[in-house]
């Protein structure tokens, strides 16, 4: 199964009024492992940058005023994307943006259907904590270190290895990994052949001083038990 984790860094809070997408990151996972395929651009968003937004993500008017627009890098942005399962924190803020930045080149919507939130899937899994991508990395030992202010690329790739925690975590591969072997033990002991010598079958009959002896012992007996009834 193909999914795409994906982050997007941004002017502000809100679309509609006119804030703007700045960059993209994008992982490829094929049945929850990363592929090793990403995608990764910057946006000129043809205006300011609030010193709010840059705060966050560190990224100025001036480093992205020579960045493509986004609708002359469109047609890579959905070829990677393809029909796939979008998987991203807190989704709706990035499909927000993602489709109102198609919808300005006179592209078609991502279908909500396609998204996977795991701030949703992080709430029901873990009432009452916090969610955050910092938090969540910090409760399932996934090392953010090198983390000194957001980027889509590498929040995706955080969110990627949250996503697989969430989901059955590095516990899918070890019960994978056990069945396997479970398997193979089975699969050895059905088709091993224990080959052992053939021995003839010993004598066990009893000689005739044995056969005096227990005659004398029987006739010691008094009342036994199969004589009762006859």
């Amino acid at each position: 199964m193909r999914e795409i984790i994906f982050d997007t860094e941004t002017t502000g809070f809100d679309p509609a009024s006119g804030d703007r997408l700045v960059e993209i990151g994008c992982i490829e996972l094929i049945n929850r492992v990363a592929s090793g395929r990403t995608f990764h651009a910057y946006y000129n968003p043809q205006r300011d940058m609030p010193a709010a937004a840059e705060a966050v993500h560190g990224l100025s008017s001036q480093f992205l005023s020579d960045k493509p627009l986004f609708a002359s890098g469109v047609d890579e942005l959905m070829a990677f994307l393809e029909d796939s399962p979008l998987v991203a924190h807190n989704a709706r803020f990035d499909f927000g943006f993602l489709n109102h930045e198609l919808e300005r080149c006179g592209r078609a919507a991502v279908s909500m259907d396609r998204m996977i939130d795991t701030v949703a899937m992080a709430r029901q899994m873990h009432p009452g904590a916090k969610h955050s991508l910092d938090a969540l990395c910090t409760r399932y030992g996934i090392d953010r270190s090198h983390r000194i202010k957001h980027g889509a690329l590498l929040d995706a790739e955080l969110l990627a290895q949250l996503y697989v925690e969430l989901t059955g975590g590095r516990q899918i591969g070890l019960s994978l990994a056990q069945e396997e072997a479970k398997q193979i033990v089975r699969t050895e002991r059905s088709t091993h052949v224990d080959v052992r010598p053939v021995r003839p079958a010993r004598v066990h009959a009893a000689s005739a001083a044995e056969l005096e002896r227990h005659q004398a012992f029987v006739a010691t007996l008094k009342e036994p038990l199969w004589l009762e009834g006859a």
